[in-house]
């Protein structure tokens, strides 16, 4: 009980330091102009692939669960600082999360129903659950503003709040099979989402290209790590972490709304 105490308090303790650094950044950015003074804000759309796991304890074997996601975009950009272009970007998007079991014996064959002598149908077990999330980053950029290409990394607190789940399986509990599972950790498999809200830290790297006259084109890969839990933690508890963790590959269109008028600007 005293460790998922503690842990939770280290979850919220990072969250809240995460958004004073963003919320400190955005002052400085804002108003601190201590670099070349920019006003621009851009707005598109997004959309991507994402490969997920839960964070089990105990452990449950996985593989990544592919999905979806895509969304709105919104980037203010406030100054160029020495070289660095400072900006802010939020997001809303649509994700499938979810996780993907990897059911093995215990010689790391697939398992199999007695029933199925010919070894056709494996067992599998995939659970999807959506989300809409809302990713607050600080951003730097490093390159052409205008034309041209800019190297950049983003960094910062994302939320997340449930949406639905579903769950794709030919798993029986208490049919024979042919070979016992590698893992008896199966309570997961029974259990529906416990916890609708879902938060964290997300940063990325990518590369953007821009054009005055069609706008921004962005890909970049980024790293979801979840402070929360899909599940109860306490004592009483049957895992004591199951927190998302998600890899995403994602492309960009952003056009602009405002530009600072400064023909100095490349």
């Amino acid at each position: 009980m005293e460790y998922n105490i503690i842990k939770v308090r280290e979850g919220h303790f990072l969250v809240r330091a995460l958004l004073l650094v963003v919320f400190h950044f955005s002052l400085i950015t804002m108003y601190a102009q201590v670099g070349q003074y920019r006003s621009e804000l851009a707005v598109g759309v997004n959309g991507g692939y994402v490969m997920n796991k839960v964070s089990f304890t105990p452990e449950v074997p996985q593989l990544y669960q592919g999905g979806i996601t895509g969304g709105l975009t919104l980037r203010y950009t406030s100054e160029k600082l020495f070289s660095s272009i400072c900006a802010i970007t939020a997001e809303v998007n649509y994700a499938q999360m979810g996780w993907k079991e990897n059911i093995l014996d215990l010689s790391d064959n697939p398992v199999y129903y007695s029933d199925d002598p010919d070894k056709t149908d494996p067992l599998y077990y995939e659970r999807r659950i959506n989300y809409i999330q809302i990713p607050i980053m600080a951003r730097m950029g490093w390159g052409r503003e205008r034309r041209g290409f800019q190297g950049f990394l983003q960094l910062g607190p994302q939320i997340a709040f449930y949406q639905n789940e579903s769950t794709n399986t030919n798993v029986i509990k208490g049919k024979a099979t042919q070979n016992k599972r590698a893992s008896g950790i199966v309570a997961q498999e029974d259990m529906p989402v416990e916890k609708k809200f879902d938060y964290g830290i997300i940063g990325g790297v990518g590369l953007e290209y821009s054009h005055p006259k069609i706008g921004h084109f962005l890909v970049e890969a980024r790293y979801y790590f979840g402070l929360g839990n899909i599940f109860g933690n306490t004592k009483q508890d049957y895992f004591g972490k199951s927190n998302n963790g998600a890899i995403i590959i994602k492309m960009s269109y952003l056009f602009d709304i405002l530009r600072t008028k400064n023909d100095q600007i490349k």
